[in-house]
């Protein structure tokens, strides 16, 4: 169905029956994606890694890094030693670093699609998207492991190898894979959760120059295909992300300097560390 008779459809049909229409489409939908994302060898394979990862880091705390433009006035050295998530092109960053995320992940089909070979070559287990296993032009390597990430089905998934709700941003499931890791703490940084590049949210667009809204210039660079935010979305989920860490007795807090998320409650980046 194009974008226009959907429209159309909306004004017609009364707001209850497209809202029960539209969740029962996008259950379908989920349900004929389940046998793959279930079954093939490439997700068997990953499930059974994602086994050894359950409750890995128990009473443990972890980074999350978002891409923001904040990473700028972050000192992430203080990193060095922490155990980190990092996320879709973080690995701009480690040469400056010095060193590498503990961890990486990527949803984003249109990242993983353009940076393919760049992520492939990154050397900490990678968590990827089931969606973007087109991109692969042979089977995994053993540090590759997929998500059955999905864009529909409100959820916050305690157990990883199941499937998973996106919230519209790869920080959310990065939150549903430190849960499932068992860390007690979970800090986020660089989350600015705030975009100067504005559009329809979720729409596909190129970038036509420098990258005002990430922490490298060339993040989504001249002619990078990338999709506009959804905050509002991304903030459905953080909150339950946070309803689900704090039923647990566990925390995440939100270290972004000068970010505008306001779920998490707030700390000093620098006062985390001795």
């Amino acid at each position: 169905m194009n974008p226009s008779t959907r429209e159309t459809l909306q004004h017609i049909v009364p707001a209850p029956l497209w809202q029960s229409a539209s969740r029962l489409r996008y259950a379908l939908q989920r349900a004929a994606q389940w046998p793959m994302a279930t079954f093939h060898p490439w997700r068997r394979k990953s499930i059974q890694a994602l086994a050894a990862y359950q409750n890995r880091h128990p009473g443990e705390r972890c980074f999350i890094i978002g891409n923001g433009p904040s990473l700028k006035q972050t000192d992430l050295s203080l990193l060095k030693d922490e155990i980190t998530f990092g996320m879709n092109r973080i690995y701009l960053a480690f040469p400056d670093l010095g060193f590498t995320t503990t961890y990486y992940l990527s949803i984003n089909s249109l990242v993983i699609e353009q940076c393919i070979h760049d992520i492939l070559s990154l050397p900490m287990p990678r968590f990827l998207s089931w969606r973007s296993r087109y991109a692969f032009l042979s089977p995994p390597d053993e540090k590759t492991i997929f998500l059955h990430t999905t864009y529909t089905g409100p959820v916050f998934a305690r157990d990883v190898r199941r499937r998973l709700w996106e919230g519209a941003t790869v920080t959310y499931v990065a939150l549903q894979l430190a849960y499932f890791m068992g860390f007690e703490q979970v800090i986020l940084i660089g989350v600015d959760h705030n975009f100067s590049t504005q559009g329809k949210p979720n729409a596909t667009v190129v970038s036509q120059g420098d990258d005002p809204d990430h922490f490298h210039q060339g993040y989504f660079g001249k002619g990078f295909r990338w999709q506009l935010p959804d905050l509002e979305t991304s903030e459905r989920a953080y909150r339950m992300a946070r309803q689900a860490y704090e039923q647990a007795g566990r925390q995440v807090l939100d270290a972004t300097v000068g970010g505008k998320l306001q779920v998490f409650p707030k700390v000093d980046y620098r006062s985390l560390f001795p």
